[in-house]
């Protein structure tokens, strides 16, 4: 071109655009927009490129985390390992005194919320009714890593891996009223709590401290402690609890009284499945045992398969608790 002119284009994709000296007369408007639709289509492919379809993709191969709920049948397969008598990262006090419980893997046991739900597993020689009570992070969806005792129940261990149904238990038999207690560490200023013995997995937890109080709803964490990071005040406090079929009872009476047990008289739906009354009674306390204050699941050994070739390597998972799950094979 006679006057030599090239235009640079300059677009900043950060930052509003600020008023800019027009381009010398010497500037063909026919460079300018060709090298605007140039620059345009290049960024739209750059862009193309770097999203393209892999969001949509990933989201098709993500199921939504959810607890086995209902009275739908799932099928998948079993594998055991052995809590050593801890209970798991719903932060139970101990496994159950009947040592028939499951780990569940992250998208069934839903970040804590299957916690404390049952399952009906059928195998090869048997039916056996568990607790949920442990998240095993490398199980995907279908695999149950029972008990030892659970598994014999249903397969001979020697087997190792054994395909397998289960699904939900709706309301099933209490083991006895609900049961309360407050996190070590919690005061006036943060308040979470533990519920026990309700049956069903829970929907919500809310508490107050006076009857003319609103509501304040507790978010779930993963380790089963639910949580008000505001507090509460220094109590005591009304607490109603919901499960995911609908039972909801309202007890009175919990103290602030971090590291005790606080046992209710309120079960969470009368026998036979009819929801409880709405009661106010007091809760009375047991003494705290003697348990590490600050982890909610002691550190747990491998899965132990009876024909895996290796012994799979403890992974620990991070909560805002620090709880410790276990990793699965098979």
């Amino acid at each position: 071109m006679p006057d030599g002119s090239v235009v640079d284009i300059t677009i900043d994709l950060d930052h509003p655009p600020t008023d800019r000296p027009a381009p010398s007369s010497g500037a063909k408007p026919w460079l300018v927009a060709t090298g605007v639709t140039v620059l345009a289509a290049t960024l739209g492919l750059t862009l193309a490129l770097r999203s393209g379809s892999t969001p949509a993709c990933a989201a098709g191969r993500t199921l939504a985390a959810a607890p086995p709920t209902g009275n739908a049948t799932h099928t998948g397969k079993a594998t055991f390992y052995d809590s050593k008598g801890a209970g798991g990262n719903c932060s139970n006090p101990s496994a159950p005194a009947n040592r028939l419980y499951v780990a569940l893997g992250p998208t069934e046991y839903s970040a804590g919320a299957a916690c404390g739900g049952f399952l009906d597993v059928v195998g090869p020689k048997g039916t056996v009714r568990v607790l949920i009570m442990d998240q095993c992070p490398e199980c995907q969806p279908g695999h149950l890593d029972l008990s030892r005792e659970a598994f014999a129940r249903i397969a001979d261990p020697v087997q190792g891996v054994v395909p397998v149904t289960y699904r939900a238990v709706v309301n099933p038999p209490l083991p006895g009223p609900l049961t309360f207690r407050i996190k070590e560490g919690a005061s006036q200023w943060w308040f979470a709590v533990r519920v026990g013995n309700h049956g069903n997995p829970l929907r919500s937890v809310e508490v107050r401290q006076r009857d003319s109080d609103p509501w304040q709803p507790a978010a779930r964490q993963d380790y089963n402690y639910w949580l008000i990071a505001s507090g509460v005040g220094p109590g005591p406090f009304t607490l109603r609890v919901s499960d995911v079929y609908g039972n909801r009872v309202t007890v009175g009476g919990i103290r602030m009284a971090p590291g005790q047990v606080q046992n209710s008289t309120v079960r969470m739906y009368a026998p036979g499945g009819a929801a409880a009354a709405t009661r106010r009674p007091a809760a009375s306390t047991r003494p705290p045992s003697n348990r590490p204050a600050a982890t909610p699941t002691p550190t747990r050994r491998p899965v132990e398969v009876a024909k895996a070739s290796a012994p799979a390597t403890a992974t620990s998972t991070t909560s805002s608790a620090q709880a410790n799950a276990r990793r699965c094979v098979g």
